[in-house]
């Protein structure tokens, strides 16, 4: 879909989602490291590539597809070669601190000034402007300030934080998005433009339901644990994640036609086990309103349901969810996910070489099915300066004198 443009990516680990989604989607992908390769190829976990050099499983995760290069752009001859490679792109996508591009005279205005088309996509831990735009952020600053820890922990517990990264992955995504908006501006006006991105407030997506809380009733959201709460107005809360007998279930109990339709099910599905309580039988669900729900009520219902859940695997509960056309999913884990047959019916595990090691790794596949086909894995993430000869000499056409004088420089 986007083969016909290139994108330079300057990007640390806040912006590796953003590179591999142009990667994923066909365009001309060059991650720039400093010579010697960047630090996130030492970032556990490693996996070994028989020689006693491990690889960074994040880097080989998030710089597929991409070409890579080696650039110092603290040298005056770095910088000139950057430019160079500006004026022949379509984007550039940066995570360095805000203004560094400027200090090294690098900034979007004097490389618009040879590339007016150019979009240069900057993303930070809290965007360009404003008075956090100078603090360093890693995922758990970001995740705090985002709001994104309030509303995550146990009730009367500590704000928690998903064990891993998530900062990286919303701002990555809105980042595409950016760009790719910009690029319809392109389309209809031939001009560029910086796409600012706020790590912060990309995480912010998250709690889309949480603002209205406060805009309806001036009221905050407080953290539940496993229960959801603001569905009654009796102020009840619902239990979300239940116990199985290998794992955990996602189940609530709703209302309106499919909630309904769904806690009837349910229900009847209990009976065929004999685990259905009489008057849980008799239970009219046709009239049924969640919002008017007491604590009570709850807890009277969600008792004989936790003891069903209990008894089923998560296998056996989505195998009959999907019979009985009811709301509620199993909980994969990792391993679930590597095995799950939807998942290889879209063929969506692919298998790579690692570039170090020859071994075959099992890569999740491009994001989306397009007319039939899913978006591949072309290349696995390029080793140090894999690709320096074929930009250098072949793109921009440098001799092999000046490439061998790059790299006795520590240019290259």
């Amino acid at each position: 879909m986007l083969a016909p443009y290139r994108v330079i990516d300057l990007t640390g680990p806040l912006g590796f989602l953003t590179g591999k989604i142009f990667g994923d989607l066909g365009a001309d992908v060059i991650k720039v490291e400093p010579p010697g390769g960047d630090a996130s190829r030492h970032r556990p976990p490693f996996l070994s590539n028989g020689n006693g050099s491990p690889q960074s499983l994040y880097w080989l995760a998030y710089n597929a597809n991409k070409r890579g290069i080696t650039l110092d752009l603290q040298s005056k001859r770095g910088r000139d070669l950057f430019r160079q490679l500006a004026q022949q792109a379509d984007f550039i996508i940066e995570s360095f601190s805000p203004g560094t591009l400027e200090e090294l005279e690098l900034g979007y205005e004097g490389l618009r000034r040879n590339n007016p088309s150019l979009v240069l996509v900057s993303i930070s831990p809290f965007g360009q402007e404003g008075p956090y735009k100078d603090l360093l952020g890693s995922d758990l600053e970001i995740m705090a300030l985002s709001g994104a820890m309030s509303l995550a922990g146990e009730q009367n517990g500590e704000p928690m934080r998903v064990s891993v990264p998530q900062a990286p992955m919303w701002v990555g995504v809105e980042a595409a998005m950016g760009a790719l908006t910009a690029l319809s501006y392109r389309w209809i006006t031939g001009q560029g433009q910086r796409v600012d991105v706020s790590a912060q407030v990309a995480v912010m997506a998250a709690l889309a339901h949480a603002p209205a809380f406060w805009d309806l009733n001036r009221v905050n959201p407080e953290r539940a644990g496993v229960y959801v709460t603001g569905r009654s107005v009796a102020g009840a809360r619902m239990r979300v994640m239940w116990p199985c007998k290998d794992g955990w279930i996602n189940f609530i109990i709703y209302g309106g036609a499919a909630g309904r339709h769904t806690n009837q099910q349910l229900v009847d599905w209990m009976d065929e086990k004999t685990l259905a309580p009489a008057w849980l039988k008799e239970f009219d669900w046709t009239t049924f309103e969640v919002t008017k729900i007491t604590q009570a009520e709850v807890d009277r219902l969600e008792a004989p349901i936790g003891d069903f859940f209990a008894t089923v695997s998560k296998d056996e509960f989505l195998a009959g969810a999907v019979k009985r056309q009811m709301l509620g999913y199993p909980v994969a884990t990792v391993a679930d996910i590597h095995r799950d047959p939807q998942l290889k019916a879209r063929q969506f595990w692919q298998d790579v070489t690692n570039p170090l090691s020859g071994a075959t790794l099992k890569y999740p596949g491009g994001f989306a099915v397009i007319s039939g086909e899913r978006l591949q894995i072309r290349r696995p993430a390029p080793r140090v300066g894999q690709h320096n000869q074929e930009v250098y000499a072949k793109e921009l056409g440098l001799s092999e004198r000046d490439i061998e004088d790059l790299k006795e420089d520590r240019v290259i």
